[in-house]
């Protein structure tokens, strides 16, 4: 996104997911953890299951707002359960089966528990179909601003971090369980519904168009995204995959926006020279017309860009090359717990620091040390705190610590720790402490005092 502590606290809070609730009443099954025990999103995310893969079919009336569903999600019990929550705010639950079978559902606030007829035994794939329906809403943070389903006079638009999902269909809604997805969308004829992934194509019957759209690579729920309504749609292709970008119909075909989504496949290119190959099989982007977004955001393959950033004469192409770097560190690469957030915001604004110099503008060295004059090093960049998770100490603080490793190591080991690094973890999740090891091994000399002292330490650290 475009928005005394030690960087071991946050390893150490991964232990956390192991831990469950559990009741003496219920034999050899268990009921799942109610969340995932992380303090920046309490209550989302669930413990006990795995979910591989969502497969969702929804259909939305912009004249009334009203959406109905079907979710199926295929999942692996991680142990033995007796029932389990799924995330899901707002709608109501037609029906649930599990494996085919009624299962007994309630709500409880933002969470749907499911009791199946049988306990899940460990190790067990298995299915849930819900179906559901009403009318979205975001969820309101005073903290971070609302996040989630939004009506636009002309559709729709569901974004937003860290929670967004569980306004439009049941999900596992942390990072740390990631799964592909098959999204079909229908729309009244003549609006555009766009999502993550591949195209696959779309069909209209009745007065009603159906979009699908394929994620094959595992991609965690808050980088889901549906955006409808009015919108210049463009396809091709680029390296061989497809390309979808869209503008918003109510923003200029000529005008910045599109311009510098026009560039998205040119940057991919430049920032695929620098970390590896690009790790998924679509690219893309969607200019949004709203002012409540007041971001951009790195939805898996295709990044949605808030007006904001194009409110000037000329493109604004480092936007474009913040998220799309987020499809390396943030989409293939996840944090496995929110505190760790620099991991992404970090080296995606470092990305941005990259491109201008690639693109005629200010050389790195010089955006290190205008950064390193103002930067305020009492704010932590790792375990930052739910209110300031979007704050500078992440993005420009952590983007300072990669600039720190690249002068301590040198340029040809810092790259190759950054494509090692997204290799080896693709597609996966990470902490901090994950990729400082990682770093050390291939630098082959310790670093944990340069990270600590650039991340967490409450003075200006001496430049390497």
């Amino acid at each position: 996104m475009t928005r005394g502590r030690r960087w071991c606290v946050a390893a150490l809070a991964v232990a956390l997911l192991a831990g469950g609730c559990t009741s003496d009443d219920d034999g050899p099954f268990r009921p799942g953890a109610a969340d995932v025990g992380d303090p920046y999103v309490p209550g989302a995310g669930n413990g006990g299951y795995d979910v591989g893969h969502y497969a969702l079919k929804v259909r939305y009336e912009p004249a009334d707002d009203r959406l109905t569903g079907e979710a199926v999600l295929t999942a692996t019990a991680t142990k033995a359960l007796s029932r389990f929550q799924l995330d899901l705010a707002g709608l109501t639950v037609d029906r649930v089966r599990v494996d085919g079978a009624p299962a007994k559902h309630r709500r409880d606030g933002a969470e749907l528990v499911v009791t199946p007829e049988h306990g899940l035994p460990v190790g067990q794939r298995f299915t849930v179909d819900v179906t559901y329906g009403g009318v979205p809403h975001p969820l309101p943070s005073a903290e971070l601003g609302d996040g989630g389903f939004q009506a636009t006079p002309d559709g729709a638009i569901a974004l937003g971090q860290p929670e967004s999902a569980s306004t439009w269909y049941p999900v596992n809604d942390h990072p740390s369980d990631k799964a592909t997805y098959d999204i079909e969308v229908t729309v009244p004829d003549g609006l555009a519904a766009l999502s993550n992934g591949v195209p696959k194509g779309k069909q209209s019957t009745g007065g009603w168009t159906t979009w699908r759209w394929s994620e094959g690579s595992p991609m965690a729920s808050y980088l889901s995204t549906l955006v409808i309504g009015d919108y210049r749609v463009a396809t091709g292709t680029h390296a061989g995959k497809p390309i979808v970008t869209a503008v918003a119909a109510a923003l200029p075909a000529d005008g910045p926006a599109a311009a510098s989504v026009a560039r998205t496949g040119e940057i991919v290119d430049f920032l695929a020279g620098r970390f590896g190959p690009y790790p998924f099989d679509a690219y893309g982007g969607i200019a949004v017309a709203d002012d409540r977004i007041r971001y951009a955001l790195e939805t898996q393959s295709r990044p949605v860009y808030g007006p904001g950033f194009f409110r000037g004469t000329r493109p604004n192409t480092e936007v474009v090359a913040h998220e799309l770097a987020h499809q390396w560190f943030g989409d293939s690469v996840s944090v496995a717990r929110w505190s760790d957030l620099w991991l992404n915001e970090g080296f995606a604004t470092y990305a941005e620091w990259l491109w201008a110099e690639h693109d005629g503008g200010r050389t790195v060295e010089r955006a290190f040390a205008d950064r390193y004059a103002v930067t305020d090093w009492s704010k932590p960049t790792v375990d930052p705190g739910r209110a300031a998770m979007f704050g500078d100490a992440v993005y420009q603080r952590g983007a300072l610590a990669v600039h720190a490793l690249r002068r301590a190591v040198g340029d040809a080991t810092f790259f190759r720790i950054l494509s090692g690094w997204l290799a080896e973890r693709r597609d996966g999740t990470a902490t901090t402490a994950d990729f400082i090891g990682y770093a050390e091994r291939t630098a082959g000399k310790p670093l944990r005092a340069l990270f600590d002292a650039w991340l967490v330490g409450a003075t200006a650290p001496a430049l390497p």
